[in-house]
């Protein structure tokens, strides 16, 4: 066990014992690969995750399959966008802190710039920009690569009966609505018993010390982060846009819907500086456009403020994110090699699994409405699975078949 902690732990301490010239090659490394994945991440969290795990696992081989489920699971148990969460651990193994800082914000860049741009002309026209054909293609493209990822993580956060059955668990409790961290909390702590059950008459009372805590997070609503009370006049200052986003982003768990809620809470229902319409289109734009969906947050700042508070919203949104995964980084080796936590975190990684499956098969039913949408869906696979070929090229040939599809048919 002691030679796998060693082994998470070698990348990053590497990293520092470089000579200057490799570690600037690393990182250049780093910036580049996050902003062509940030250039090319459609389709969600679970597509962002698979094509993280195309090219950092599969393709470059920085990081194992085993650490990077840990890393994933990791996300799931923190507030803020998962899928740049992922980037940020990845940098961090990989670079360092200054990896840290590269892998996140290279991964946010490009969405950040396209989302900007396409605010600057919502701003003049007060209408979207024509870009369904394109993202008509892509998403049947995203699928295949959401499914050769599902079936990788998935051998390896099976391990045994025990995780198989709380995966499947996981599927169809989350088909029934079950809040996404209930099922990762519950699965956790099912896999702690089962992991450490000679134990229990022994450790009773360090169970209950994580049962409230879990409890608390599962249930607690969101609103009790959302007490308070500003005038409309005070909020349109740059400082009140850029705190409540950083509030959005330390409590938010959950998808793009959940922002959603949040983000009427603030905007439209208590300070009332737009309109549910307005609203949607910024979700919209966030969902369309490559990486994470909380460049919502840029839309938004943007329409309110200019660019100023474009940028100060992107910051704000995704500054907790950073600063979480700096504090956790460091300990998850040391969960790992613990009896109690390992459970926990094997029972975590199935969970993410499950809970990508569902999120997988929903992205699917949106994304095959058609006869040539499902053909395009069935030769990606085909594609994904008997040739290797690079998520950037697929995800462009998607878009441009999508574009002619749309335009001549």
């Amino acid at each position: 066990m002691q030679t796998k902690v060693r082994k998470y732990r070698t990348d990053k301490n590497e990293f520092y014992s470089l000579e200057k010239a490799e570690q600037h090659q690393r990182l250049k490394e780093i910036a580049l690969v996050f902003l062509k994945l940030g250039s090319v991440a459609f389709g969600g969290p679970a597509a962002h995750v698979a094509m993280m795990e195309n090219e950092l696992v599969k393709k470059r081989k920085w990081l194992e399959k085993d650490r990077f489920l840990d890393l994933y699971g990791a996300t799931n148990l923190l507030p803020g966008p998962n899928s740049t969460e992922l980037a940020i651990h990845i940098g961090y193994e990989r670079g360092g802190w200054l990896g840290l800082i590269l892998a996140g914000s290279c991964f946010i860049l490009p969405a950040m710039i396209i989302v900007m741009i396409i605010a600057m002309i919502y701003s003049i026209h007060g209408t979207l920009p024509e870009i369904t054909g394109i993202m008509y293609g892509i998403k049947p493209v995203v699928i295949a690569i959401i499914l050769q990822a599902l079936i990788r993580l998935g051998q390896s956060a099976i391990k045994n009966k025990s995780t198989g059955v709380i995966g499947v668990l996981v599927i169809v409790l989350s088909f029934f609505g079950f809040h996404e961290l209930l099922l990762l909390a519950a699965a956790g702590l099912i896999m702690m018993l089962i992991a450490n059950r000679g134990k229990l008459m022994r450790t009773g009372t360090r169970l209950s010390v994580f049962v409230p805590f879990f409890l608390l997070t599962a249930v607690a609503p969101p609103s009790i982060f959302l007490t308070t009370k500003t005038s409309p006049e005070k909020f349109m200052g740059l400082t009140r846009l850029f705190l409540t986003f950083l509030k959005i982003g330390s409590v938010l768990y959950g998808s793009g819907y959940v922002l959603l809620a949040f983000l009427e809470a603030d905007f439209v229902e208590r300070f009332q500086v737009l309109t549910k319409t307005q609203l949607l289109d910024a979700v919209s734009v966030g969902q369309i456009t490559p990486g994470p969906v909380f460049t919502t947050a840029t839309f938004i700042g943007y329409i309110l403020h200019g660019f100023p508070g474009g940028i100060l919203a992107t910051i704000g949104i995704f500054l907790p994110a950073f600063l979480l995964v700096v504090i956790v980084n460091p300990y998850i080796h040391r969960l790992r090699s613990s009896t109690w936590f390992s459970g926990i975190l094997d029972g975590v990684n199935v969970a993410s699994w499950g809970l990508m499956t569902v999120v997988s098969w929903k992205l699917a039913i949106a994304a095959i409405i058609d006869i040539p949408t499902l053909l395009l869906a069935i030769l990606s696979i085909i594609v994904v699975f008997r040739f290797k070929i690079n998520s950037f090229w697929l995800v462009l040939g998607g878009a441009i078949t999508g574009y002619l599809v749309s335009t001549f048919l």
